[in-house]
């Protein structure tokens, strides 16, 4: 009886041997296989910033101020309104600011009349005397006021345009985002941004104020010194 049990213990080696062969070969093939599908996904570009890059430029900054043919000065609204455009130049533009008077409309006269006070107005915004250039160009009508056009060029951040729909959002075979992905929100952030300078790089910090930092610092030491459940900790 002995005998027999040996033999039959001699033959599951070889069957419990080939199981755990399969098992392992199961494991591995498993792993090659999660590896090399790793590989795959992680090589699709799939970042948004690299498909919709924003791109600092050169661009011309343009207002029109309509006058009337009767127009002897400049309205309030028209000086905000000069004066809201300008309010960028010393942050994102140098240089000439150009003023184009209009000719050969009807209101050519009032033009060159209230010209003077958009220079003033120019100047109050530190515009210096050197950097403003008065030209003139042709109407497209003669019945028709044309404005009076004020410009200036400065960095600014843009996109490209969006609305790309090229296929099938519900094509997800490729596991790839669609191609108008990020697009708005590239194109939002380049139109807050106050300064597309600092897309490149930040700015100098700005000097510490001395009596913020010592009213700061007091609270902090009488705190720390006196502390309790009930110290009022309002900063």
């Amino acid at each position: 009886m002995s005998r027999v049990g040996f033999t039959a213990e001699h033959k599951s080696r070889p069957l419990i041997l080939a199981a755990l062969a399969f098992s392992l070969s199961s494991l591995s093939g498993c792993s090659l296989f999660q590896n090399r599908h790793s590989i795959e996904v992680g090589s699709v570009p799939d970042d948004y910033r690299t498909n919709h890059p924003i791109v600092l430029s050169e661009q011309e900054e343009m207002l029109d101020v309509p006058v009337g043919t009767s127009d002897t000065q400049v309205s309030v609204a028209q000086r905000d309104s000069i004066r809201g455009f300008m309010s960028q130049y010393a942050t994102n533009g140098s240089g000439i600011v150009q003023i184009l008077l209009p000719t050969g409309s009807p209101n050519s006269a009032a033009a060159h009349r209230v010209n003077r006070q958009i220079i003033a107005t120019l100047r109050k915004t530190g515009v210096s005397a050197g950097n403003i250039v008065v030209a003139s160009y042709e109407a497209s009508s003669a019945t028709v006021s044309a404005p009076i056009r004020i410009s200036y060029r400065a960095m600014s951040a843009a996109t490209e345009p969006c609305g790309k729909w090229s296929a099938d959002l519900g094509d997800t075979e490729d596991n790839k985002h669609y191609a108008n992905f990020g697009c708005s929100s590239q194109n939002n952030l380049a139109a807050m941004v106050a300064n597309p300078a600092d897309l490149i790089g930040p700015r100098l910090p700005s000097g510490v104020d001395p009596v913020k930092r010592g009213v700061a610092m007091g609270k902090y030491q009488k705190a720390s010194g006196t502390w309790s459940a009930n110290t009022d900790y309002s900063w």
